[in-house]
């Protein structure tokens, strides 16, 4: 194994995928690809349905934009830190869209030999809700996929 694809942002779900992924990767000698993806539903969040003027509206997106450039940066920090302790090669790459979308792109650009990923959310859970559509994934990928399970809390 020489590559492998990481989908995290950070989640419960997601950090269980990073400790195997490094894990794997450790053992393997291989290199780790982190992929943070910024859901598509954050896409024109201005306030615009309770904002009252443009320029509130652009300044309330600004900080929008701002806070999710500093959660992802966070995340590839520690991720990162995370891989060096490990002794794992990390990339990382952020990407703006639906999240199946995204992950396929970047499994085609990257060809990796496996992409690792967290299992779903659980119903109920709090967070933000960008399920990844597994059906389509799972149709569409061209190499291995290993979903993580959670780790009991």
């Amino acid at each position: 194994m020489r590559k492998i694809l990481l989908a995290s942002h950070g989640t419960p779900g997601a950090r269980a995928a990073e400790r195997a992924a490094l894990e794997m990767a450790a053992a393997e000698g291989a290199a780790v690809v982190h992929l943070y993806v910024v859901p598509e539903f954050w896409r024109g969040m201005r306030g615009d349905d309770w904002l009252n003027n443009a320029s509130t509206q652009e300044t309330f997106g600004n900080y929008v934009e701002g806070e999710l450039a500093r959660e992802a940066r966070e995340e590839v920090e520690r991720l990162a830190a995370d891989a060096r302790a490990a002794g794992v090669t990390l990339s990382s790459r952020a990407m703006f869209g639906a999240p199946v979308d995204c992950l396929l792109k970047a499994a085609d650009e990257e060809q990796p030999d496996v992409v690792v990923m967290g299992m779903p959310r659980p119903k109920g859970e709090s967070g933000y809700n960008s399920r990844m559509k597994l059906d389509l994934l799972v149709r569409e990928l061209k190499v291995r996929l290993l979903i993580v399970p959670r780790e009991p809390s």
